[in-house]
């Protein structure tokens, strides 16, 4: 049997479920667009994508975590959701009474709640009725055309994981305390610049506040919230503030500034302007600049840096990117993101990749962090990210930034001390490449 769902579609399903594949276990078009037919095929199957297909070109659906039967009963499923794609964008609608996520009706398809049945009492056709344990727009998930041209119904399995990791590291306090010394002792090779300045740019509700929040905590030895980080449509991040973490409370300064700005966008006119990320990239922006979207700083704003020095300016680059969002990534901002890191390359600036949320992108990450570099779904996030950023995976540093959790976690401080000690080091490379260009300027003359 062939699979309706396109390669990409599957993968941004998947992006959503973890480490999985989908194997397709009933198809209507085949085995018929009856109730006996689907459920001949698909009872007892757990965790199921169920998708329907119309005329108008709509590809919709719902899943669950429960077997499907035929007792006649709704089913709780607090992990149960309805979605559709737009274009090849993932709308979600969860369930929103997770007591009747499913029902078990004998002569139907799958039944979500009381709001979506697909081949509805073993007719091609759909059962909408939004609101009931659902909550969705019918135009925006299937157009208004309950006529069915196809029905799929795939397994979700889980795939075997490596067995060796792919990348090394070493999981012990010891090695914390390395990491952690390493960082205090740095200093960077020019002797005018203070502390490495690193740039975190990135969409919206990607990680970048919780990244340094995360980074301060580790130092300071408990979970802190000195930026202000959350969930959002909107960027909670509205100035551009530069963070300079402590050596535990009262401690010295570490040599490194974390320069968090206001989230990218898709939309023209919303979200960081990249005249602005000009701007910071040379050392003009004062610190607590307030962004405006519609109008990018200029040389008479208040606190505006007419001659900044090589200690004003950012020297390494760090794109923040959600791994669970990796596969979704809007066009437009694929295509913002590719403007600026042009404009980066120009400038010499090194680049690096936290990919966050690696927990939440893979159950076997979530299970245990230390499972990272075992994750063959987590390195095709990587390698993929790695591919639409133009960054070699080198580059690509995964990281499990603190959220919700009250105590740190060894292995996400780890995790989170690598990621600085490879922003020390491209800085570093920085220093370098300009001290060369320096050396040889001086040679001619």
């Amino acid at each position: 049997m062939n699979s309706m769902l396109t390669n990409s579609q599957q993968k941004t399903i998947c992006s959503q479920l973890g480490r999985v594949k989908l194997r397709l276990l009933y198809k209507a078009s085949i085995h018929g667009f009856t109730g006996a037919a689907f459920h001949q095929r698909c009872d007892n199957r757990c965790p199921t994508l169920s998708v329907g297909y119309n005329a108008s070109g709509y590809v919709f659906g719902g899943y669950t975590k429960q077997p499907f039967s035929q007792s006649g009963q709704y089913v709780q499923d607090g992990q149960a959701f309805l979605f559709t794609f737009s274009g090849e964008k993932l709308i979600k609608y969860p369930v929103t009474e997770p007591a009747y996520a499913v029902r078990m009706v004998a002569n139907s398809g799958p039944y979500f709640g009381e709001a979506l049945v697909l081949v509805n009492g073993s007719q091609a056709v759909v059962h909408n009725n939004p609101g009931n344990y659902y909550n969705f727009n019918a135009a925006e998930m299937h157009g208004n055309d309950l006529n069915l041209a196809e029905c799929e119904v795939y397994e979700v399995e889980e795939t075997t994981e490596l067995e060796s990791p792919w990348r090394t590291i070493t999981w012990e306090s010891e090695k914390k305390k390395e990491l952690m010394e390493t960082v205090k002792t740095y200093k960077p090779t020019v002797s005018s610049v203070p502390q490495v300045r690193v740039l975190l740019i990135g969409p919206v509700g990607a990680g970048k506040s919780s990244f340094f929040n995360s980074i301060n905590s580790v130092f300071r030895g408990h979970v802190t919230s000195q930026a202000i980080a959350g969930s959002s449509t909107t960027s909670l991040t509205t100035q551009f503030r530069t963070y300079s973490v402590k050596a535990g409370r009262g401690g010295k300064p570490l040599p490194i500034i974390f320069c968090d700005t206001m989230g990218l966008e898709e939309n023209t006119g919303a979200g960081l302007d990249i005249d602005d990320i000009i701007s910071i990239l040379k050392g003009h922006l004062p610190d607590s600049y307030q962004f405006n979207p519609s109008a990018p700083l200029h040389p008479e704003t208040s606190g505006y840096r007419k001659s900044p020095g090589l200690k004003d300016e950012i020297h390494c680059v760090a794109y923040v990117t959600d791994a669970c969002k990796v596969s979704i990534m809007p066009t437009k901002l694929e295509l913002k993101l590719e403007a600026i890191r042009r404009k980066v390359n120009s400038m010499g600036i090194p680049q690096l990749v936290l990919l966050t949320k690696v927990d939440e992108a893979c159950s076997f990450v979530s299970q245990d962090i230390r499972n990272i570099y075992k994750s063959g779904y987590i390195e095709e996030m990587m390698q993929e990210v790695s591919a639409r950023l133009g960054v070699p995976m080198s580059c690509v540093v995964p990281v499990k930034n603190y959220s919700k959790e009250l105590e740190l976690d060894l292995n996400c401080d780890i995790l989170l001390l690598t990621a600085v000690i490879q922003m020390l080091r491209a800085a570093d490379s920085y220093f370098d490449e300009l001290s060369d260009r320096k050396s040889n300027i001086e040679t001619k003359e």
